[in-house]
This record gives structure tokens, C-alpha cells and sequence, in this order.
């Protein structure tokens, strides 16, 4: 895919107050937001300075802060794995040659330019909910696909719209790293899991309140991406932007040419492999529970990506297939690779020293059991513009935001959903994870942040009123 020409901003002729906002806040953070990875080390130095400043023993010997910051950045090297391993099955089932009928079907559907960006907008949020990782490539190709068939359409919008999954419940889903992570004592740092221990998902995203966050957040989100959406020729196509949608159907794998790669291009191997990982979920959650809500405690991260994996195999069908897949896929994932042991060693220093417990006391003193979800929401999505990482981001929060709760008698649970909630918002004004999207749609951060600026300004107090109003006894 191709830009052949700088897309410029939106016609003063054609532009409303909102579209011109947009197009001006888009301008700034393209100027002015460096790379996610900056940011990582922007934190270290300043949870480094905090942690001196709070903590006597850490000024009386400063060699305590090497010590905890090296201890902690190989201390999420499982979880680290895992986030990756969601990316790569996400982006395995959505290339899957099936998963891409589906997709083409789907963009035949809508038949006006607000309708072609409100399609990808739904789809983009229902399937978040499934995989964020799966979300984020399968909407991207439903935007380009939409994009061909709907020449009306503004490409700048179906591209933003194809990244709501993960701007609002995507956390609040099958795949939301905080509750996957709090589910198992073994996704956390020990010192994580002995604050609070393990918090079943029926206490977090299937909670009936969260699932009541969910649906109002989606009726929000469609109704601002209807408003905002351009009408008929008011759009920017790909076509006017200089953009080359480039072929729709991916390229036929060569054919084999010699015997040793018959194997590749055939099923016998992969097939049976692909049943024996479903065979062993099947037990899993047999083994777990008797009852569909305790079935629902099953989910982790590692039976999640092994479904992701397994079903992506058999949808490939043939190892070359399913390895061309994972390739393509394996760059998405260079972000978490590399910035998650920096985030690993800021929560060493925040556990290693006494600067948790100070903030968990800060936070007590300026707070109250009604107020304390929505200070932890506004934070959480403050904090996330600037380490954007829904898991790795908890680990940093989790020690003294779940101490806060307990001391506030907070429901637990209903803080991992209220941090979901304020991080997934962070996602609208911080790039990092747009990049994949980006790169398949051949668009820039600042094409689409306008859009995802406004969605923001109005899912945020929305948000704020929902963990507020819902707040769980504890």
C-alpha cells in the first residue's frame, strides 16, 4: 500500500467546527508526541526521583534504587510472552483466508458514507471484546475493504473508527490483560499477588455492572462516530489522498517444488496438532468448573492465545500458511518486546521501596469510597498517555491501587473494571498502538487522532459517571 501524495488538511470549504478541531489537534500531537518507548524512559527517571524522595532508605543509600530497578525488569518475562503471543493470534485468525470472506461480506453491507464508518465502528468494538489483537487487524481490513466498495466514505474516519475496539471496552473483554492477569496468581509478579491475590473474572468483567459499562459505552461511541463522521462528498477517499488500496485478496502461496515441502502445504501435521489444543481446553475448563459462571474463571491468558493459535491453524490449514501468518504479524509486537521490562523495572522500584505505600496514602487521604473509582479512572487514563500499556501499566498501578481500595473498603474488582475503563480512553490520544493499524492503511497518527480526540472528550465523562454511579458494595 501507497501514499502518493500528502493528504493536507480538511477543506475549509467543506470542514465544520468539529472536523477543523480535529484536523488542529491531529496537527499538534504529529508536532509534538514523540515515540511510546520515550515515554518508558521518561517514567523510569521520574518514579527514580519519587522513590528517593519518599523513601529514607533509598536516600541514605541510592544504590537501593539500582538494585529494585534490576530486579524487577526481567520480572515479566511470562507476561510479556503472553501480550505478544495475543498479538500474533489476533493477527493470525483475522489473515485467516475464512475470517477474510467474513470480512468482505461485511463491507458489501453499508450503503452510505456514515453508514460505511459507523459498520467499522461496531465491528471494530463488538470483536474487541473477543480479542483486542484480533480487533485491531480484522477492523483495518474491513476499513480498506469498506473503503472500495464505499468510494464516498472518508478514509481518515474508517480509520479511526477501525481502532474504537481498543480505544473503549476492549478491557472489558475475553482478552483484558488487568483481569486475565489478576485471574491467575501466576500472570503476576509475586509481590502483586500477595497484596490482593487472585480476582475471578466473575468479579471483574462479567460483573453485571461492567457488562452494563459495556453497553453504554458502544451506544455512545456509535452515536458521536455517526455525527462526526463526514456525509456524501464531504469525505476525504483513499483515492484523494493518494492512497493505493493496493490488492484485496492477499497472494496465493507458491506451490511446492520440491518434496521436503509437500509437508508445509499440507494439513496432515497441523490438523491433528490443532485438535490436540482444543482437546486440552476442552479438559481445562471441564477440570475448572461445574457451572457456566465458574467455566467463565478458566480464562487466562494462556488458554486465550492457545484458542487464538489453535483455531488460526485449523482456519490456515497448512503450516506455510500459518507461518507466513505469524511473520507478518511478529513486527506489531516489537512495542511490547521491547518496553516491557522497563516497565517491569519501574514496578521493581515501586514495590522494591516505599514509594506504593506512599501513593496508596496519598490516594486514601485525598479520597473517599465514592470518589476513589473515579480518581482511579482519571488517573489510570492520565497515566496511560504516557506509558500506553493496558498490562503493563496495571502492574505498575495494581500495588497501590488495590491498597488504597481495601483501606477504603472499595470493591477490588470493581477497580480492575474502573482502570480498564480509564486506560482503554488513553488509547484515543496516545498512538502507540495505532501503528499497526496504520501501517495496514497506509495512514499517519495525525489522519485519524482528530477523530479519536473528539470520541474522547465525550466517552470520558460518561465513563467517569458510569464507575461512579455503579460502584459495587465491596
Amino acid at each position: 500500500m501507497t501514499r502518493s501524495a500528502d493528504a493536507g488538511g480538511v477543506s475549509g470549504r467543506t470542514a465544520n467546527a468539529v472536523e477543523r478541531f480535529a484536523e488542529r489537534a491531529t496537527a499538534w500531537t504529529e508536532r509534538w508526541m514523540p515515540d511510546a518507548f520515550v515515554f518508558a524512559l521518561a517514567a523510569t527517571f521520574v518514579v527514580l526521583v519519587a522513590a528517593w524522595a519518599v523513601d529514607p532508605a533509598v536516600r541514605q543509600s541510592p544504590i537501593r534504587l539500582v538494585d529494585t530497578w534490576g530486579a524487577g525488569f526481567w520480572a515479566l518475562i511470562p507476561f510479556t510472552l503472553q501480550m505478544t503471543m495475543i498479538i500474533i493470534g489476533g493477527y493470525v485468525l483475522a489473515s485467516s483466508p475464512p475470517v477474510f470472506r467474513v470480512i468482505c461480506r461485511l463491507a458489501a453491507w453499508p450503503r452510505s458514507a456514515k453508514g460505511a464508518v459507523l459498520l467499522v465502528a461496531v465491528v471494530a468494538m463488538s470483536t474487541s471484546l473477543v480479542n483486542w489483537g484480533f480487533s485491531l487487524i480484522a477492523s483495518a481490513v474491513l476499513a480498506r475493504e469498506v473503503a472500495r466498495r464505499v468510494p464516498g466514505a472518508d478514509y481518515r474516519a474508517l480509520g479511526a473508527s477501525s481502532f474504537l475496539g481498543l480505544g473503549t471496552v476492549w478491557a472489558q473483554g475475553l482478552s483484558g490483560s488487568a483481569a486475565l492477569q489478576m485471574a491467575r496468581a501466576s500472570s503476576m509478579p509475586p509481590k502483586l499477588a500477595a497484596i490482593v491475590g487472585e480476582i475471578p473474572l466473575t468479579e471483574t468483567i462479567f460483573r453485571w455492572e461492567s457488562l452494563v459499562c459495556v453497553a453504554v459505552e458502544m451506544a455512545v461511541v456509535s452515536a458521536v462516530v455517526w455525527l462526526i463522521a463526514p456525509g456524501e462528498g464531504r469525505g476525504r477517499p483513499a483515492a484523494a489522498m493518494g492512497i493505493d488500496l493496493g490488492p484485496s485478496a492477499p497472494a496465493p502461496l507458491p506451490r511446492p517444488t520440491v518434496p521436503g515441502e509437500r509437508l508445509e502445504h499440507s494439513p496432515l501435521l497441523l490438523v491433528p496438532v490443532a485438535l490436540l489444543g482444543f482437546a486440552y481446553l476442552a479438559r481445562v475448563f471441564a477440570a475448572r468448573a461445574s457451572s457456566v459462571p465458574e467455566a467463565l474463571n478458566a480464562l487466562d491468558f494462556n488458554t486465550v492465545n492457545l484458542f487464538l493459535l489453535a483455531t488460526g491453524a485449523l482456519l490456515h490449514w497448512t503450516p506455510a500458511a500459518l507461518v507466513r501468518a505469524v511473520k507478518e504479524a511478529t513486527p506489531a509486537a516489537s512495542g511490547v518486546l521491547l518496553q516491557f521490562p522497563f516497565y517491569a523495572g519501574i514496578f521493581g522500584i515501586m514495590t522494591g521501596t516505599q514509594l506504593s505505600d506512599a501513593i496508596a496514602g496519598l490516594f486514601v487521604r485525598a479520597s473517599s469510597a465514592v470518589a476513589f473509582p473515579g480518581m482511579i479512572l482519571g488517573y489510570s487514563a492520565a497515566l496511560g498517555v504516557f506509558v500506553p500499556s493496558g498490562g503493563a501499566k496495571w502492574v505498575i498501578e495494581a500495588p497501590y491501587v488495590l491498597q488504597s481500595a481495601r483501606a477504603l473498603g472499595v470493591h477490588s474488582g470493581w477497580m480492575v473494571v474502573t482502570y480498564d475503563l480509564g486506560e482503554a480512553i488513553a488509547n484515543l490520544v496516545q498512538p502507540f498502538w495505532m501503528l499497526p493499524i496504520l501501517a495496514l492503511l497506509g495512514l499517519r497518527a495525525r489522519d485519524i487522532m482528530g477523530y479519536t480526540y473528539v470520541i474522547a472528550l465525550v466517552l470520558f465523562p460518561v465513563a467517569l459517571l458510569l464507575v461512579t454511579l455503579l460502584r459495587p458494595a465491596l
